[in-house]
């Protein structure tokens, strides 16, 4: 009995360890040179399931204007569930943005508290949605930028579906003002 209680243990940790976005010390570019675009400010809804549960939740992103290339980003609602990966300090999730265009497809390189996340953005439809890599997307070791950028042309030439974490994936956000 001891032993199926270490490995339920040892497999929920693997979970848990494997259900983060990717966060790295780099950027897809060493500096924003993309406009910011107007499209994306204001403030988007998306409703995410609760994890174990058929509940939806309310979650907030707002988009303004930092500079001319790089935006903030404020994640607002019931953010409760992240918790646990040690990301919510406070009530909301404030940080810094910047696009990238990596074979055509557009990606924003987010900062919070310190860490810089990788996040497909799609919008279509004026559905906004922000897809972020997952963990495991690549195994190689990642030493600067450019490393960054041909891991992530790489993954996406060679995958039908990228691995992202779709835990943080926010779909078909819809704008509200």
């Amino acid at each position: 009995m001891k032993k199926l209680y270490e490995i339920a243990l040892l497999f929920s940790l693997c979970i848990t360890l494997c259900s983060c976005p990717y966060s790295s010390a780099y950027y897809l570019d060493e500096t924003s040179g993309i406009y910011v675009e107007d499209a994306l400010l204001g403030k988007w809804i998306a409703l995410v399931k609760k994890p174990n549960s058929s509940r939806e939740a309310e979650v907030y992103v707002t988009l303004s204007k930092r500079t001319d290339t790089e935006y903030y980003i404020t994640l607002t609602g019931d953010l409760n569930d992240l918790r646990p990966f040690n990301v919510l300090v406070a009530d909301s999730l404030t940080g810094t943005a910047f696009m990238s265009i990596v074979d055509e497809r557009q990606f924003l390189n987010i900062r919070i508290n310190a860490k810089n996340y990788i996040a497909e953005l799609k919008l279509k439809d004026d559905k906004l949605s922000l897809l972020p890599l997952s963990e495991g997307f690549t195994a190689k070791m990642i030493f600067n930028s450019s490393e960054l950028r041909k891991s992530v042309e790489v993954h996406y030439k060679t995958r039908v579906h990228p691995l992202l974490d779709d835990d943080f994936c926010l779909r078909n956000m819809t704008k509200l003002n």
